[in-house]
C-alpha cells in the first residue's frame, strides 16, 4: 500500500460502542459515522489500554503501555511523541481540542504540534469559559465549536501534507445537548441534566427515570457529535482532499448507565473521603467501558470488518505507517501497526490486550479521572481480554472475575471457578507484560501471583 498524503484522527470522548449504529448499537442514531464505516475497516475487537481520559491519550501519543509507568500526568520529557516524529518528517501537524487537560498544569500534550488550538469551552473550567451563557444556538456548544474550528484549520493546511487531530470531550458528561437531540430518545424530556454519582445509582438515591433521562441526553450528544463529524468529512470532500486523506474515528472509553447491578459512572467512589476528597473503591472495567469503537478509512482500500484483537497503543505506529514515516530507532514502541489488517483482514492480530487505570496500591494517592490526587482504598482490577475471554484481576488474593464473551457478552456469569487454567494463562500474560515493560517492583510484586 502506498502512503496516504494526510491523516485526520477524530476522538470522541466517552463514546460507547453500542451507541454507534455500525456496531449494531441501538443506543443512538449515528448516520454519518455509519456512512464512514460502510467504506472503512471497522475493528470489532478494539480495546482501550490505559484508562481513562489522559492516560488513553498518552497511549495514542506514545504507542506504549503507559499505565505501567505513567499516571494522569504531564507527558514525560524523555518520551518522543507522535506529533514530534511527524513534524520532524516534514508533515504539518495540527490539533483542535476541547478536552480540557491537554496543556493545563504543564501537561504538555501539545508538544511537537506546529499548530495547537485548545478551545476553552468545557464546563469544568468555568472561570475561563468563552461560550455564551445561556447558549443561543447549537453553534455555541462544545463539539460544534470544535469541529467548526477544525474546518477552518483545514482551509489553511489542505495544500500541504498534514496530520490533524480533532478531539472533542462530548459525549462526556455533563450531558446537556440541545433538547431537539434528546427528544427522539425521550419524548417527555423535561430539560433536566442528570449528573452521574460514580456509584450504584440506587445507593445514590437516583431513580430509574433519572438514569433514563441521562441515557437520552447522552444519546443526544452522540447524535450531535455525529452530525458534526459529517460536517468535517464533507469539508474534506469540498476541499478536494478526501481521496488523499485517511480518517480514523475512535474514543477513549465507555461509561456505565445502570449495568452490572446499577453502576452509573466509569469508576466507583468510596464512602470514605480523604483530605476532603472522595477516595476510589474497587472499580471493575467491564466491556461497556473497555471495548470501544475504531473505524479506519483509507482511500482505495475495500471496506471490511476486522475481528482481530487490537489496542489503543497500536494507533501511533499505525498513523506513522499510513503516512510512510519510519519509526525512529530506539523508540521502544509496544504498539503494532494495524496497516496489515487494513490490507488483509486475515492477518494476525494480538493474542491479549490489557486495559488498566494507572497502577497504584491501596493507601496511595493517584490521579485517575482528573488532575486531582485522590486516595485508592482498594486494589483496582485490570481487564485482560482475548477474543474469547475477559479476566478482571487486581492483585494477589483479590477477587477474580472471568467471562466467556461469545456466550456471555454482557458479563453476567463469573466462570473463574470453572476455568482455572484460563485464569492462570491470562494472569501469566499480564505479569509478562508488566515485566517486559519494566514495571516498578512496588507494583509488580503484589501482582505476580493470583
Amino acid at each position: 500500500m502506498q502512503p496516504v498524503r494526510n491523516v485526520v484522527m477524530i476522538v470522541s470522548d466517552t463514546l460507547r460502542r453500542d451507541y454507534v449504529g455500525c456496531y449494531g448499537g441501538t443506543g443512538a442514531r449515528t448516520p454519518n459515522v455509519d456512512a464512514l464505516a460502510a467504506r472503512s475497516a471497522v475493528f470489532e475487537r478494539y480495546y482501550a489500554g490505559a484508562f481513562p481520559t489522559m492516560p488513553t491519550r498518552a497511549d495514542y501519543f506514545l504507542g506504549k503501555w503507559t499505565f505501567t509507568f505513567m499516571t494522569w500526568e504531564p507527558l514525560p520529557r524523555n518520551q518522543t511523541t507522535l506529533s514530534q516524529i511527524l513534524t520532524q518528517a516534514g508533515i504539518r501537524t495540527l490539533a483542535v481540542v476541547d478536552t480540557p487537560f491537554y496543556v493545563a498544569n504543564g501537561y504538555g500534550y501539545d508538544r511537537g504540534f506546529q499548530h495547537f488550538i485548545e478551545l476553552l469551552t468545557q464546563p469544568g473550567r468555568r472561570q475561563r469559559r468563552l461560550i455564551p451563557e445561556p447558549r443561543v444556538s447549537e453553534y455555541d456548544y462544545c463539539a460544534p465549536r470544535t469541529f467548526m474550528t477544525a474546518e477552518q484549520a483545514l482551509e489553511q493546511v489542505y495544500k500541504d501534507r498534514f496530520f490533524l487531530l480533532v478531539d472533542t470531550w462530548d459525549p462526556h458528561e455533563p450531558w446537556d445537548p440541545p433538547e431537539w437531540y434528546v427528544r427522539p430518545y425521550k419524548p417527555d424530556y423535561d430539560g433536566r441534566v442528570v449528573a452521574p454519582p460514580y456509584n450504584y445509582y440506587q445507593k445514590a438515591g437516583l431513580s430509574d427515570d433519572d438514569v433514563a433521562t441521562a441515557r437520552a441526553c447522552y444519546a443526544g450528544e452522540c447524535t450531535m457529535v455525529d452530525r458534526w463529524v459529517g460536517r468535517l468529512l464533507e469539508r474534506l470532500e469540498s476541499l478536494g482532499i478526501a481521496e488523499q486523506t485517511a480518517v480514523l474515528f475512535t474514543s477513549d472509553h465507555g461509561f456505565y448507565f445502570g449495568e452490572h447491578g446499577g453502576l452509573f459512572g466509569k469508576m466507583i467512589r468510596h464512602e470514605t473521603w480523604v483530605r476532603g476528597r472522595p477516595a476510589w473503591a474497587r472499580s471493575p472495567l467491564y466491556e461497556e467501558v473497555v471495548h470501544i469503537p475504531l473505524i479506519i478509512h483509507v482511500p482505495g482500500l475495500p471496506p471490511r470488518r476486522v475481528s482481530q484483537l487490537a489496542s489503543a497503543i497500536d494507533l501511533m505506529p499505525t498513523i506513522l505507517d499510513l503516512l510512510g514515516v519510519t519509526v525512529p530507532e530506539g523508540l521502544g514502541l509496544h504498539g503494532r501497526s494495524l496497516v496489515p489488517l487494513l490490507q488483509d483482514a486475515s492477518a494476525p492480530g494480538r493474542e491479549v490486550v490489557v486495559t488498566a487505570m494507572p497502577l497504584a496500591n491501596p493507601g496511595q494517592s493517584v490521579r485517575v479521572v482528573d488532575s486531582v490526587l485522590r486516595q485508592v482504598m482498594e486494589y483496582q482490577p485490570v481487564t485482560i481480554s482475548t477474543p474469547e475471554w475477559s479476566l478482571l484481576y487486581a492483585a494477589r488474593g483479590e477477587p477474580v472475575e472471568l467471562y466467556h464473551l461469545p456466550s456471555d457478552p454482557r458479563q453476567t456469569t463469573n466462570v473463574a471457578d470453572r476455568h482455572p487454567g484460563v485464569v492462570q494463562d491470562l494472569h501469566r500474560a499480564y505479569v509478562a507484560l508488566l515485566e517486559e515493560t519494566g514495571t516498578a517492583e512496588e507494583y509488580l510484586a503484589p501482582r505476580r501471583e493470583l
